[in-house]
């Protein structure tokens, strides 16, 4: 079965809201054994709507849209589907009842407007939303299906999956699953070249490789009648991959690097404390992204000039006068000193240049290092960044959250 995603709202259009909803719904529908061929984005005007219906109509046999089923006088999605569809709009008593309900929880009164949103094309299943006021529905007819729901993302979801799932597993005699293992330490292109025949060899299960920001993504997809099927296909893929790959696959699926790293300094008992200077607290706000991190997560600090560096940390002056505050000497003390200051069995900085400005041909823009004590034995890393500052100071993070992954893992440490 093919599909196609509408999400209907100029807000869309112009930027204001970011579309989230097609890529939720996107891999929903793969998990599904739906494809998904194209995607559109359309204004609230009527003309342009029904072309876009008749359009996606020509190609697929399933239109999922989501927006305007609002209140106001250009929330156009249902009564264009009744159109295409020539059916009659019809007031339900039930809807009406739901919405005063709704905003009588929230003692609210009702507008007037607010009886559009109960006006549904006659014959088709009318899908509660339990979160909103506006209910979405299905017209189903001549092979063609057109499912509507709501655009805000908290009511979608909940509405998608409670509802449209089960409607769609119906319709599918087949499943398709995926799993991800993200790789860090080398790029997309060496990554693939690793695995490469293992790619060629077959199109069940397929393998996709991708580049994301900080690290490289493979994409194993299986199709089958179920999804233990699926996943025994996947299985000795994944094995063999990780035959290879090994240390380098560090997650699979939407697993984090923090999460990662705090599932294991918590099953260690490994407490931890950190020392930032050109990642300005991202490295211990992404260590704190893992629910159950305050167990050992002692303590961070941001020490961004030198004086702070010596102050806080007891950095040696001399260490800065010789090598500078960017460089793995200092790097190394950093670490060292908020390990002894927080009396933690890890010490973790973060030193270097961010830019745009501040460098030069000895040290330029994108050099930082990272500073790792464990247990009073200190290593440091050199990292040489390309991109802006955001993006300097977000990779620094990732690379060293990922050194602290791969020093423990050297130690035993799982």
């Amino acid at each position: 079965m093919k599909a196609e995603i509408i999400s209907v709202g100029t807000e869309l259009l112009l930027g204001d809201i970011v579309n989230t909803n097609s890529q939720y719904i996107s891999r929903r529908l793969m998990d599904l054994g739906i494809s998904v061929y194209h995607q559109s984005v359309i204004g609230d005007n009527e003309e342009r709507l029904m072309e876009e219906y008749k359009l996606s109509f020509s190609r697929s046999e399933m239109i999922i849209t989501t927006g305007g089923l609002g209140p106001t006088n250009d929330d156009l999605t249902k009564e264009v589907a009744a159109k295409y569809f020539n059916k009659k709009l019809i007031l339900h008593d039930e809807v009406i009842n739901n919405i005063k309900e709704y905003f009588k929880k929230r003692n609210i009164d009702m507008n007037e407007s607010n009886k559009k949103q109960a006006l549904f094309p006659e014959g088709c299943e009318i899908i509660p939303n339990d979160n909103g006021t506006a209910p979405g529905c299905i017209i189903s007819e001549n092979n063609k299906t057109i499912i509507l729901m709501p655009g805000p993302p908290k009511e979608m979801m909940p509405m998608f999956e409670k509802y449209i799932v089960p409607y769609l597993e119906k319709l599918t005699d087949g499943t398709i699953v995926s799993k991800v293992l993200r790789v860090s330490g080398i790029g997309e292109s060496h990554m693939e070249e690793m695995v490469k025949d293992i790619i060629m060899e077959g199109d069940n299960p397929t393998i996709a490789p991708y580049a994301k920001d900080v690290e490289a993504i493979l994409r194993i997809t299986a199709k089958g009648k179920t999804k233990e099927e699926c996943l025994s296909l996947i299985g000795p893929i994944e094995d063999r991959i990780r035959e290879i790959l090994k240390e380098n696959i560090y997650a699979t699926d939407e697993t984090a690097i923090e999460s990662v790293v705090g599932d294991m300094l918590i099953r260690n008992k490994l407490a931890i404390a950190t020392a930032e200077s050109c990642t300005g607290g991202l490295l211990a706000g992404r260590l704190i992204n893992y629910p159950g991190i305050s167990d050992v997560l002692k303590e961070g600090v941001i020490t961004y000039s030198n004086e702070a560096k010596e102050k806080r940390l007891k950095v040696k002056h001399e260490t800065l006068e010789a090598f500078g505050a960017v460089s793995s000497e200092t790097a190394g003390e950093m670490a060292r000193g908020i390990r002894e200051v927080a009396e933690a069995n890890i010490g973790m900085s973060t030193t270097g240049i961010a830019g745009p400005g501040g460098g030069s041909e000895e040290k330029p823009v994108g050099l930082v290092y990272i500073g790792l004590c464990i247990n009073g034995n200190t290593i440091t890393k050199r990292l040489l960044i390309s991109g802006s500052r955001d993006k300097v100071r977000e990779r620094s993070v990732f690379e060293a959250l990922d050194f602290l992954r791969r020093e423990l893992n050297k130690m035993g440490i799982y």
